[in-house]
């Protein structure tokens, strides 16, 4: 397949470079090629989207996930799979049923030459079929170039081995754990050990326990080698839980008292129900708001709730205790929509419609229809990913342009509260001094947000023993580690045509301190 429209980093090979004090780098012979553990995003490398990271080691190769970009249409929207060699990949794991991190699975395991297996959790297994059946009927309506068809996916699902949280499997040489992520039902954050050195790769994660999932655990008794670790959000830190839920119910009750129609785009399953949860609860609460509906647009409703009652108890002890008493998935205050016939636009209403990123579906569809009133509110309650309607919009500008071209005034408030369960700046950072392994490769995050977190990350380590070393590789760069003996990494990374020189075998010098200014605005 050809990908000539996109432009790629070319494949190099950097050289191994030791810096004696005083002296001009010389070459180090690498006396076995196996040693090196080579990290290389095919996705999420300084991006949100199309999460896919190739792990190598003694001839074993691992795939992290296998997303979709959901900025880009088609073939343009997956990893860089043309770049490596997919025969050679011994297995994939699949953290969670998101998009950008499942989506390109029926395509890795039907339309290449990938051969390996597939490993998901049970409730990430279940979800995936109806949430990537729906995305393929979705791009029939605004793609020509589907990249897979339901008999691809039906194919891919039948080869998908579901495990559970803290299933220890080994493949050939390749023994992994799954631990939950707390991001969504099912999410896991994966523990590779190959030849003794262990990896963890944590995926979308949040160490926040909400009205339905658990915080993410850290593996215990293990210190990784390696830490692969999603860098969303960079140094933000998140609003307090509680001021979130108060200043989003006020929102919501803010437009529709004056009259006006609340679209909430989201993903179908995810945030989707935290924000159900909460807005049922608020309905019950406040008698005044009983004759305004509340919409579920969603078409994967029924079956995926379904799931979620099926894995009840994969969750936290506050919704197995309601559920012992009675369904709390099953909401009195809001309707599921299957479709827009059957939706009656006549007065003020709360709409909650896929999908987030507001590319195509209802919640473009209602967009168009809705943005030129001034009574009527979009919030958006999520991460918005580059180059989407979405973060667009976020912007605020005067118009935007519908799906038949026409340009429309946007005239509609426009507020953001985010819901988005992955870890902030406090989270992340505390999660990462716990795991406390040497070497941390951040994915999953644009470049400003990728270089501020290592800055941060950094000054927080200028002044103690220890030492880290962080790498933000672009899609198709390679990090590459070598461990010898003891299992002291020695560090090389592939970036164009520059050789970094790397960091071991001597510790490096600490970096110069910061400006107290300089460290505020980092942190």
């Amino acid at each position: 397949m050809s990908f000539s429209h996109q432009k790629r980093p070319s494949q190099f090979h950097s050289q191994y470079h030791h810096r004696q004090k005083g002296k001009a780098p010389v070459e180090l012979p690498v006396v076995n090629e196996s040693d090196m553990v080579r990290i290389t995003p095919l996705g999420a490398g300084n991006e949100v989207g199309r999460s896919c990271v190739l792990l190598q080691y003694k001839g074993k190769t691992v795939m992290l996930d296998s997303g979709i970009h959901p900025a880009y249409n088609g073939i343009a929207g997956l990893p860089f799979f043309d770049t490596v060699d997919l025969t050679q990949v011994d297995v994939c794991l699949v953290t969670h049923f998101h998009l950008d991190h499942a989506a390109s699975l029926p395509y890795l395991m039907e339309k290449t030459d990938f051969s390996g297996r597939v490993f998901m959790t049970h409730p990430t297994k279940a979800i995936y079929k109806w949430l990537l059946s729906d995305y393929v009927k979705v791009s029939n309506t605004s793609s020509d170039d589907l990249f897979y068809d339901e008999h691809d996916l039906a194919r891919s699902y039948d080869r998908i081995e579901a495990i559970d949280y803290h299933q220890q499997v080994e493949v050939e040489g390749i023994r992994f754990t799954s631990y939950n992520a707390g991001h969504v039902l099912g999410a896991a954050m994966f523990l590779i050990e190959i030849a003794g050195v262990k990896i963890l790769y944590t995926g979308d994660y949040s160490r926040e326990e909400d009205r339905h999932l658990m915080a993410a655990e850290k593996p215990p008794h293990v210190t990784p080698d390696i830490l692969i670790c999603e860098s969303t959000y960079g140094v933000q830190s998140h609003e307090p839980l509680l001021d979130r839920e108060s200043r989003f119910t006020s929102l919501v009750r803010d437009i529709v008292l004056r009259g006006g129609r609340c679209l909430m785009p989201v993903f179908a399953l995810g945030r989707a129900q935290e924000l159900l949860l909460i807005l049922d609860e608020y309905w019950a609460a406040h008698p005044e708001l009983e004759h305004v509906p509340i919409y579920y647009a969603s078409s994967l409703a029924k079956k995926c709730m379904a799931v979620y009652q099926t894995y009840i108890n994969m969750m936290n002890h506050k919704i197995r205790r309601q559920f012992a008493i009675s369904n709390p998935f099953i909401f009195k205050f809001i309707s599921n929509l299957r479709n827009m016939d059957n939706f009656e636009d006549v007065g003020p209403c709360v709409m909650m419609a896929s999908p987030g990123m507001l590319q195509n579906g209802v919640s473009r569809e209602l967009l168009e229809r809705w943005c030129q009133d001034r009574k009527n509110g979009l919030v958006i309650t999520g991460y918005s990913v580059d180059g989407t309607v979405a973060k667009h919009i976020l912007s605020e500008p005067s118009e935007i342009t519908s799906m038949d071209g026409q340009s429309l005034p946007l005239r509609m408030s426009i507020d953001y509260i985010s819901f988005s369960a992955h870890v902030d700046f406090t989270q992340n950072s505390q999660f990462i001094e716990e795991v406390n392994a040497p070497h941390l490769i951040l994915v999953h995050g644009d470049s400003n947000s990728m270089t501020r977190l290592k800055s941060a990350m950094l000054s927080r380590y200028q002044d103690r023993d220890q030492t880290i070393h962080i790498y933000t590789p672009r899609n198709c760069e390679t990090v590459s580690l070598h461990f010898r003996g003891e299992k002291t990494a020695k560090v090389r990374e592939k970036r164009g045509e520059k050789a970094f020189f790397p960091r071991f075998l001597i510790p490096p010098p600490p970096p110069p301190p910061l400006s107290s200014l300089y460290n505020t605005l980092l942190i």
